[in-house]
């Protein structure tokens, strides 16, 4: 019997990172003939993330504890720090993202990443090139995953090839109005402000090992930043505490205002002055509005990346 490969995201999973893994799955299944890709997930679900899979029909994918000797693949994701435990000692076989590359393996495989917006649109663009058919509901769930990973094609990730995907999913879908579908989703994400303020800042969260140490950045997105009015001494306490509990450098927080297209970020460090040179701008009582920054990929990661990986 051949052995299983499993398909899987990063912690903290995004809907981005189980749609890509749930479609990938399904397209390498279809185009190898085979049935020994199944998808997984490196942790708990978030809510738009269950709302989607519940929407389409789809089952949510397994919580994988450990990678440790497993055959997989991975999407949206080739930072280690980043990966599912064990991940050091699978058999890597496969990975497809469209984030910075920072991966070593000491074996050859196969390697895709595109400067798109979203893994799905990779996943999608793949389905359409090999001419396979792509069901109703598997569009819709990858639609849905470009949607939030692009913020409705406002982020600046957002490239002609998601645009263009977008609209032939949303055909394929029977999803005429996606912007609309786009605003549903992320109403759904803003209900995020009813969680505890751990679970606020884990809800998108993703380590980064740079020289100077390891940082820790969380997002969640909101259709109106008074949402989360008047908790932020709470947030910035609790980030405080995450970076003192797992020898962070820095923890950071921001909330993204869609409608605005502005983030409010709250800052846990151990270095004031030169998180500050990495935001472009002054905090005040740990926190700093920056209109026109949504994207912790484009313009918060890099940033940090010039700053403290030196």
């Amino acid at each position: 019997m051949p052995e299983k490969i499993y398909v899987l995201g990063h912690k903290s999973p995004d809907l981005d990172s189980v749609a890509a893994a749930i479609s990938y799955a399904h397209y390498k299944n279809k185009t190898e003939e085979t049935d020994v890709y199944l998808p997984r997930v490196a942790g708990g679900l978030n809510r738009e993330t269950e709302y989607i899979l519940g929407k389409f029909g789809f089952d949510a994918p397994e919580i994988m504890e450990s990678a440790k000797g497993e055959n997989v693949i991975l999407v949206d994701h080739n930072e280690l720090s980043q990966a599912a435990d064990g991940m050091d000692e699978a058999k890597i076989a496969e990975v497809l993202d469209h984030h910075k590359i920072d991966f070593k393996y000491a074996e050859p495989m196969r390697f895709e990443t595109y400067p798109w917006g979203s893994t799905c649109t990779i996943v999608a663009n793949k389905m359409f090139m090999s001419g396979l058919e792509i069901s109703k509901n598997i569009a819709a769930l990858q639609l849905a995953a470009i949607l939030v990973d692009t913020v409705i094609t406002k982020s600046p990730t957002t490239t002609d090839m998601d645009r263009d995907i977008i609209e032939k999913l949303s055909e394929l879908s029977g999803i005429s109005d996606w912007k609309r579908f786009g605003l549903e989703i992320f109403k759904i994400r803003s209900s995020a402000k009813e969680l505890g303020a751990e679970e606020i800042i884990k809800y998108d969260f993703k380590d980064f090992n740079f020289k100077t140490g390891k940082f820790g950045v969380g997002q969640v997105e909101t259709v109106d930043l008074n949402d989360f009015s008047g908790r932020e001494d709470e947030l910035l306490a609790k980030l405080k505490e995450i970076r003192e509990a797992g020898g962070y450098h820095s923890v950071i927080l921001f909330i993204t205002d869609i409608m605005k297209e502005g983030s409010l970020f709250l800052v846990a460090t151990s270095d004031r002055e030169k998180v500050e040179a990495a935001l472009g701008g002054k905090l005040q009582d740990d926190r700093v509005y920056l209109n026109g920054v949504i994207s912790r990929k484009k313009q918060v990661a890099p940033k940090f990346m010039e700053v403290f990986d030196r």
